[in-house]
């Protein structure tokens, strides 16, 4: 499903739900289950609001991240306080939603807001749980998790940003010379000023 460029404020906000539940069904039903070394997986959830709020702004990455923070809050097999996720996918959609503006200046600014978005997270996450007394959030376990946590969020973050781009209708069929994609953030940026 690819949305059309002059899609409505309530389009938008109606695909930005569709993405975040599917990000919420591969979280729970493929990543969660997945093998990998040093027993963390990828947070999708995090990365497609980062990706959502790289694209909308920061109000909408804030309601976003707090609409996918509340529903990974109480999505089985949920482990930890209600409101947790909420509370910091709630922050970093704001905050990654801040550098929205940056991405016409350059390309780099997605990824750095990804690892950025990733860490600030995670450190977020365990902060709340140290606040709160969970045993898993001592900083013994964090300093061994936290690395590898953020590396396999990097790791995901170019097909997440991708398949959210595509979704959401920024990613053009522009043929380049090579026969590849071109994007250009400028160009997204454009779009985006144009709805607002």
């Amino acid at each position: 499903m690819v949305i059309s460029t002059d899609s409505s404020p309530a389009s938008r906000k109606l695909t930005a739900a569709m993405v975040i539940a599917v990000a919420l069904i591969l979280q729970v039903s493929v990543a969660n289950r997945l093998p990998l070394p040093g027993a963390v997986i990828p947070d999708l959830v995090l990365l497609t609001v980062v990706a959502l709020a790289l694209i909308n702004g920061p109000l909408l990455g804030l309601v976003t991240g707090f609409c996918a923070g509340l529903a990974a809050d109480i999505i089985p097999p949920a482990d930890h306080t209600i409101g947790r996720y909420a509370l910091v996918y709630c922050v970093i959609g704001y905050l990654c939603g801040q550098a929205s503006d940056e991405m016409d200046r350059s390309a780099v600014v997605p990824f750095v807001a990804v690892a950025a978005g990733a860490l600030a997270g995670t450190l977020l996450y365990a902060g709340v749980g140290m606040m709160i007394g969970d045993p898993r959030s001592a900083l013994v376990i964090l300093l061994r998790v936290v690395p590898v946590q953020v590396l396999y969020d990097v790791l995901a973050s170019p097909f997440v940003i991708w398949a959210v781009l595509r979704v959401t209708g920024r990613v053009g069929r522009d043929r380049t010379s090579s026969g590849g994609l071109s994007t250009s953030a400028v160009r997204y940026r454009a779009m985006s000023r144009e709805r607002v």
